[in-house]
Parts: structure tokens; C-alpha cells; sequence
């Protein structure tokens, strides 16, 4: 296929495909699922080999956020049947890391809900920082708090922070359709104060939610053009109780798909398989493995996962490896400096046509899987064993 061997050439030169292209890998057939596979597949092993880079998510402050973000079962209005606790002591919280880091995980994620951090806030994250990395060498922590103020992105790093996360979820054209409380370039500057800073960025998206095939490759091109070092692919838990709980628009051969348009895109970036994976790719999670090379281990922010001894099982029978804490996840090059804003080559083309028609969206069928969305009821703010 002229196409897959096209975007595999340019994957091992590190050089952006079209927008064309990247669109072409999502209009392909089931048929050719597993040539699409096998294609970004060789672009994953060259930059990553077969290593997987475990995350754990520790949910710092749960639900009761005044934004309106229409994916997100902790928004303001939100119905759904989740925990809700105000911030976790810094003690906790490291306890709480520290299954994740015993379970394999190399980086732990501190999420909080909310707009965005008080200064007191960053205080009580910098403390709970601190800890982690006092009690786990060599583990990296990853702040994720919502919109970031003058200065607090400086005071993370200060405290040990090694990234930042904050997703820019869908294209800017469709951002208003998803939230209201803000807009896609204040997400975009947040991720800029945090690369200001001497913070990675993690910046992801989140498919599912009634976007066109142009939406999806816009974002993931605004997310090579940021220079994100870490792509988190979501693909949406359509909660009940929040407006987008109807959205049942996944099938994991979709969910393959945009997966591998995501590592075209971003052959030599850390593409982590997050949120939602257990609900739409189901049995192909192990294809995915192909594509990734970064997963969540465990639960979520407030769905639970499958058990985290199961992800290690299907990293080993999938022919993979644990990534330690002793390797370094990104490929030299772009340790150095050298990220994809320098050292891509040509085929940026013009942004996608916002008046393309979008995608067509299946109403939901009378056979999908609701009862695999598990609203989490353990870990962090309660009493019971994490799962990692």
C-alpha cells in the first residue's frame, strides 16, 4: 500500500506527514487494519523499541469543578455517581504513588480538579512533589492542575515537577462546542508556561465525542506544533450524568486507527494510551501496544480500569517490556533539544477545510457496552487498596 509505505518512510525520518495523509489513514478499511498497524508499528519500534512507560494517575482533589466541560463527569453540574473529596494531604497522596510506583509505574501523575491552582494550592502539590521523589528515586512526577497563573509553573519545577499536563483535548474550530468556561488558547498558553518553565509537556487528546476525521487531525497537528513530549490518547467514558453520555461513537478498529495517525504524526514522541481504552478497544488492547509506547497503569481519575497485574500480563504476552526507571523514554534527539518544530521537515500543508462535513456519528445501538464504564470506589479518598 503506496500510502503505509509513504508514512513509514517518513516516520523513520522523523518528517510530518500531510495533513492528506494523516486523514487517508483514517479513512482506511477494517481490512486493512492490521497492514496499518504493522506500518506505524515499525515507526513505534524504531524510536521506542519494545519498551511500554508505565503511568499512574493519583487523583489529588475529586469533582466539584465550576467548569463546563461537556467529556468530564467531575464538571460543574455533573450527575454522574463519582467520589468527591477535597484535596488529599501530601502524605496521602505519596502513599498513594507509592502502589503506583510498586506496581512498575515510572512516572506518577498528580491531577486536582478545577479551573486552575490557587498559590496555596502549588504549595500543597510542591509538598506532596517533594515527598514522592524523597521516598521513590528516579521516579518523574507529573503536575496536572488545571489552567496555570504568573509564576506557578516555575514554582512546580522548582519543587521537583518534571512535567506538565494539559490536554488540548479536540480541534480549536470545534473547542466551543465542548466547553464554555474557556477556550482552546488558554490551554495552549498553559502548555507554553510550562515548557517556559524546564517542564515537559504532556498534552493529549481526547476522541469519541462526535468529531470529524479533519477535528482529529487538527488537534494532533496542534500537538506536534506545541512540542508536546507526550501525547495521551483518550478515547471518551461516556459517563452517565454528563452531556456527552450518549456518545457511543468508538469501535476498537476506529479507536486502532486514530491511534496510528496519532504515531504518524508523532513517530518520535511518547504516545500514551490513556482513559478509556478498556471501554472501546476491549480484547484488541494488545494491538494497541503495536502503536503506544506509554499506558496508564491501574485505575483513572474516577473510572476504574482493569487490574493492574492484568496490564503487566498483557505488556509480557504481547512480547513487550517494562521501561525502568534506569532508561530515558524519548530518543536522544529529542533530549537535546532538537523537537519536532526544529527538526521536521516539509508537508505541513494547509490547516484541514473547517467546512469539511463531519464525520458520521452512529446512534448508539441497543448492544453497547455501558457496563463497562466502572465508576472508581477505590484508591485515592477512600479506605480501600489502590489498584496498581
Amino acid at each position: 500500500m503506496d500510502l503505509l509505505n509513504t508514512l513509514v518512510d517518513k516516520g523513520l525520518r522523523r518528517e510530518l506527514p500531510t495533513r492528506e495523509e494523516a486523514l487517508a489513514v483514517l479513512a482506511t478499511s477494517d481490512d486493512e487494519l492490521l497492514d496499518v498497524v504493522a506500518a506505524a508499528g515499525k515507526v513505534r519500534r524504531q524510536w521506542f523499541g519494545r519498551r511500554v512507560k508505565l503511568n499512574y494517575l493519583v487523583n489529588l482533589k475529586s469533582g466539584l469543578c465550576p467548569e463546563d466541560c461537556s467529556y468530564c463527569s467531575q464538571r460543574l453540574g455533573s450527575k454522574a455517581e463519582i467520589l468527591k473529596y477535597t484535596w488529599l494531604k501530601p502524605d496521602d497522596a505519596s502513599k498513594a504513588a507509592a502502589a503506583g510506583v510498586a506496581g512498575g509505574a515510572k512516572r506518577v501523575c498528580l491531577v486536582a480538579s478545577g479551573r486552575g491552582p490557587t498559590d496555596k494550592d502549588v504549595d500543597r502539590v510542591s509538598e506532596t512533589i517533594s515527598a514522592i521523589k524523597e521516598q521513590n528515586e528516579g521516579v518523574e512526577v507529573c503536575a496536572c492542575l488545571g489552567l496555570l497563573s504568573d509564576g506557578q509553573a516555575g514554582r512546580l519545577r522548582a519543587a521537583g515537577a518534571d512535567a506538565y499536563n494539559h490536554n488540548l483535548n479536540t480541534s480549536e474550530a470545534t473547542y466551543g462546542d465542548i466547553c464554555t468556561t474557556h477556550d482552546f488558547s488558554d490551554r495552549v498558553s498553559t502548555v507554553q508556561q510550562a515548557q517556559a518553565a524546564g517542564m515537559s509537556a504532556c498534552s493529549g487528546l481526547i476522541a469519541g465525542m462526535g468529531e470529524s476525521d479533519a477535528d482529529l487531525v487538527d488537534v494532533v497537528f496542534a500537538l506536534r506544533d506545541l512540542d508536546a513530549d507526550s501525547v495521551p490518547v483518550n478515547f471518551l467514558i461516556p459517563f452517565e450524568g454528563t452531556p456527552l453520555a450518549k456518545e457511543w461513537n468508538l469501535t476498537p478498529q476506529r479507536a486502532l486507527r486514530i491511534l496510528a495517525m496519532v504515531r504518524f504524526v508523532c513517530p518520535d514522541v511518547e504516545v500514551r494510551l490513556a482513559g478509556g481504552r478498556e471501554v472501546h478497544l476491549r480484547s484488541m488492547q494488545p494491538l494497541a501496544l503495536h502503536l503506544v509506547n506509554s499506558i496508564f497503569l491501574g485505575d483513572y481519575l474516577t473510572s476504574e480500569g482493569q487490574a493492574g497485574k492484568d496490564d503487566l500480563a498483557m505488556i509480557e504476552d504481547a512480547g513487550f517490556e517494562v521501561e525502568g526507571t534506569d532508561t530515558t523514554t524519548l530518543p536522544e534527539h529529542r533530549r537535546q533539544g532538537c523537537g519536532e518544530g526544529a527538526c521536521a521537515s516539509e508537508g505541513a500543508g494547509e490547516p484541514a477545510n473547517a467546512a469539511e462535513p463531519a464525520a458520521t456519528v452512529p446512534a448508539p445501538s441497543d448492544d453497547t457496552r455501558r457496563d463497562l464504564v466502572s465508576v472508581r470506589r477505590r484508591g485515592a479518598g477512600t479506605d480501600l487498596p489502590p489498584n496498581a
